[in-house]
């Protein structure tokens, strides 16, 4: 047996053993918890967790002011108490997400249109009876041109939509406009049962429309850009496959 081809078939064997292993695994762990509730994992340091990242966040510039002793209020400051709604960059705020909408369009067109058109050259110059020479003899100088057309359209069209979504995502101050207006982003994401739920928004609010709880509501988001989807077992199956998407593109009928 060449060696090329026994690695290929070792290598082959290992995967098969791993799987077999992690499965009798997974297993033992099923069997152990019959007639009982599953255990709780136990505390540890979340930032072994698998797929946890050292995150970078953009930040405000540092701030610097001089300590004046004896002083109850730090130099720089407007107010006694501070205000906890975001306002710089680096701050988080909750968008709230709520729609309910219905839409429903009917459209019908109907066009029709006919011509009709006759021309005839009796007389033209004492020559029309020379034509015969140059077209057949059939020729009839009062009948030589003669057409119609008919044009008939009917289209209708319907649509009827429904969308209701409820959510709230944290999103982050990412920059501060010359006009005091915030930019905003933020990404959410949720595995159930290998699908992935991914939810993202984007855009511009005012300082002014954030609540006294820190929040904000989609509406008041300018230029918004919310996107919800998922991928994973469920989407792939709800999704045609790309030969069909390959067809309904370059299919002429």
């Amino acid at each position: 047996m060449p060696l090329e081809i026994y690695k290929k078939r070792s290598g082959l064997l290992l995967l098969a053993s791993m799987a077999v292993v992690l499965t009798a695994c997974n297993t033992l762990d099923r069997l152990n918890e019959v007639g009982s509730a599953p255990k709780l994992s136990e505390i540890r340091d979340p930032s072994g967790l698998a797929g946890v990242e050292p995150v970078s966040m953009p930040m405000p510039l540092a701030n610097l002011s001089e300590r004046q002793p004896n002083s109850l209020w730090k130099t720089g400051s407007r107010a006694f108490f501070r205000d906890q709604r975001a306002t710089r960059i680096g701050d988080i705020l909750t968008v709230v997400i709520s729609i309910d909408e219905k839409a429903q369009l009917q459209n019908e067109t109907k066009r029709t249109r006919e011509n009709s058109e006759k021309d005839a050259m009796p007389n033209m110059f004492g020559y029309e009876t020379d034509l015969s020479k140059v077209l057949p003899d059939t020729i009839d100088p009062t009948s030589l041109v003669k057409t119609s057309s008919s044009l008939s359209n009917n289209g209708k069209g319907s649509v009827n939509r429904s969308e209701k979504i409820d959510l709230r995502v944290a999103a982050t101050i990412i920059q501060v406009l010359p006009n005091g207006n915030l930019v905003l982003a933020g990404k959410q994401q949720m595995t159930v049962n290998f699908d992935l739920r991914e939810l993202q928004i984007s855009g511009v609010i005012r300082p002014e429309d954030i609540s006294s709880d820190n929040t904000v509501t989609y509406d008041q988001i300018a230029e918004a850009r919310i996107s919800y989807g998922g991928r994973g077992s469920i989407q792939d199956v709800q999704q045609p496959r790309y030969g069909s998407q390959i067809l309904d593109i370059i299919m002429p009928f």
